[in-house]
């Protein structure tokens, strides 16, 4: 490429820096000023060893983690998924939920894993941390949820030994720490042989909760604490039923305005049908534009959707003798603010006075009911004796105050967290420094001096506009003409993941996982299948490169290609982006190709 090609390049690529800055900018800001309710990126991890087959006989774990799925909001959380045994058998990854069918699909995902032998924590835990650190959203809260028996199981002929698991464990868990990605363990012990410890050290190191049961029965119960935990919420019990086979009828409390979501989660081993009336005594249909409703084998899960405050009558009625156990948890959208404080750096002896606040949407929150019932504390870590205090604060009725006394010439964190019985919140920590020439607060900016005089003339803004938008319409011409030139030889991202299903037989292949990092430009699927002649149909299936790491398939002769059990139009280019898997029947051969885009 010519000098001049490549300075055109530089300046183009400056000002798409400068003009997509720009936009995230104001993307942010938009996020910030409708102060959403935190997003959650999740990685469920499962371990599928055969040793399950005892910790948990009737998958329940698989249904504990569809049941973790349908409690995340309606939309805007994402999802992946990662089975293992000693390697990775089946990965899914981050999957954005934007409708219900999206979470239909992680749970048909989880129903078709399957079990194999050997087992190593170390694969799990690795592959969880890279699907987080190559597809997280910076703005959303990351976390993975392993759920294991702590045992390893190595297949002596691969050579692996439990010192180099270990070494590789701990260096992942390392990591995680580091990048603020907590791991909440789950340990089965339904045959008494839970490595409970190797689970709970996970979690304290990346300072998130371990949980163990010798009842799968639990997990589901485990999973909503996880779930409720990880976005600052509260469980609330409401009660236990034993079922009479009539209906029986419970209160649910919506405490206030802000809450987003209730969650009503229940419980029991045999199927149960309910009732909602609403706070004025009117019936809600179930499901309607109000209340979402999933169920499964073990439990039925209401979501009740911006739901009015008051006392709602949800009716139940199961299964005579049947035990059913109803939780409720909350999302609200509210936030804990701190007031800045005046100075970075104190002396010993100096006395800080704290304020904090409610935020809604972004506000102040003025709603003096929403704090009737609270309590707050002001958390004060020191950093160098590594000792953490508490000082009450004081409610006023809209924001909590208090002052703290600093006791030693050391550096501190401090954090505010407010709490009632249903959630609790906890502001952004602060540190500050008692010691002698410690951090001071810089001065205030001041204006530049003046060194003209008499009037300044003005800055000629239309013409550099005019100008800047000339150089910018050459510019983007000529990237669209090397845009065209380089198209032919672009290079692909991430993998494919085949499976082949015979559909006399019913037979599946076991995943095939086809890096694309080799292709450039464009390639067909029978190229990446390697197929046999008979199976030539697959030639007309052509993928090229998109932009954003993702991938186009254009269908030459029009094939059908189903996506979540819809048939899509191809012909004009189907967009497939990471988490994507779509379906190809070849009727002529009686075969079905399932395929799935991971980045």
């Amino acid at each position: 490429m010519s000098k001049r090609k490549k300075s055109t390049s530089s300046v183009l690529l400056i000002l798409l820096a400068m003009l997509l800055m720009l936009s995230s900018l104001h993307v942010q800001g938009a996020y910030a000023a409708n102060g959403q309710a935190s997003q959650i990126d999740a990685v469920l991890v499962v371990d599928v060893s055969n040793s399950m087959n005892t910790s948990d006989t009737n998958k329940i774990g698989n249904e504990a983690m569809k049941m973790f799925i349908d409690m995340l909001s309606v939309s805007g959380d994402r999802v992946g998924i990662v089975a293992y045994t000693d390697k990775i058998q089946r990965e899914k990854a981050l999957l954005e939920i934007n409708t219900q069918s999206d979470k239909e699909d992680l749970k048909q995902f989880i129903d078709g894993l399957d079990r194999g032998p050997y087992t190593d924590i170390a694969v799990g835990v690795k592959e969880a941390i890279k699907v987080l650190q190559n597809g997280a959203d910076p703005n959303h809260d990351p976390m993975i949820v392993l759920l294991a028996d702590g045992n390893n199981d190595f297949d002596k002929a691969s050579g692996r030994t439990a010192a180099q698991s270990d070494q590789e464990l701990d260096a992942a868990v390392e990591e995680a720490k580091q990048a603020g990605i907590p791991i909440y363990t789950i340990g089965l012990n339904a045959d008494g042989k839970l490595n409970k410890e190797a689970l709970a050290e996970l979690s304290d190191k990346t300072g998130a909760k371990s949980f163990s049961t010798s009842s799968a029965e639990d997990l589901p119960q485990i999973l909503s604490e996880i779930f409720a935990s990880h976005l600052k919420l509260k469980i609330v019990p409401i009660q236990s039923l034993t079922g009479t086979g009539n209906y029986q009828e419970v209160t649910v409390n919506v405490p206030n305005a802000n809450v987003l979501e209730a969650n009503i989660s229940i419980m029991s081993s045999q199927p149960v049908e309910t009732e909602l009336i609403d706070p004025s005594g009117n019936a809600v249909a179930i499901p309607s534009n109000e209340v979402l409703v999933t169920k499964s084998k073990s439990y039925s899960l209401l979501k009740l959707l911006n739901p009015s405050e008051g006392d709602w009558t949800l009716k139940v009625k199961g299964v005579s003798k049947d035990k059913i156990d109803i939780n409720l948890v909350f999302n609200y959208d509210l936030e804990l603010a701190m007031e800045p404080l005046p100075s970075s750096s104190y002396k010993q002896g100096d006395e800080i006075a704290v304020s904090s606040y409610l935020t809604s949407n972004g506000q102040k929150l003025a709603d003096a009911e929403m704090y009737k019932n609270m309590t707050a504390v002001l958390k004060v870590k020191d950093l160098d004796a590594g000792t953490t205090e508490e000082i009450p604060l004081t409610n006023t009725g809209d924001k909590f105050e208090g002052t703290y006394k600093i006791p030693e010439e050391h550096e501190y964190e401090l954090v505010v967290r407010a709490e009632e019985k249903s959630f609790y919140r906890e502001s952004p920590a602060v540190n500050i420094s008692a010691k002698p020439g410690g951090a001071t607060t810089p001065p205030p900016a001041t204006a530049p001096e003046e060194t003209g005089t008499g009037e300044e003339k003005p800055f000629p803004l239309l013409p550099v506009i005019l100008s800047a938008l000339g150089v910018l319409v050459l510019l983007a011409v000529g990237y669209f003409l090397l845009h065209k030139m380089k198209q032919s030889n672009r290079g692909f991202v991430g993998q494919i993941v085949l499976e082949i299903r015979d559909e006399n037989t019913g037979d599946k292949t076991y995943p095939q996982y086809k890096k694309l990092t080799a292709f450039r430009g464009k390639f067909t699927l029978h190229q990446l299948l390697q197929l046999a002649p008979e199976l030539k149909e697959t030639e007309d299936m052509i993928f090229t490169p998109g932009s954003n790491d993702r991938i186009i398939l254009t269908s030459k002769s029009g094939g059908t290609v189903e996506r979540s059990g819809r048939a899509v139009d191809t012909s004009k280019g189907l967009e497939l982006k990471s988490g994507d898997r779509i379906t190809l029947p070849l009727s002529s051969v009686d075969k079905t190709i399932f395929i799935e885009y991971l980045v």
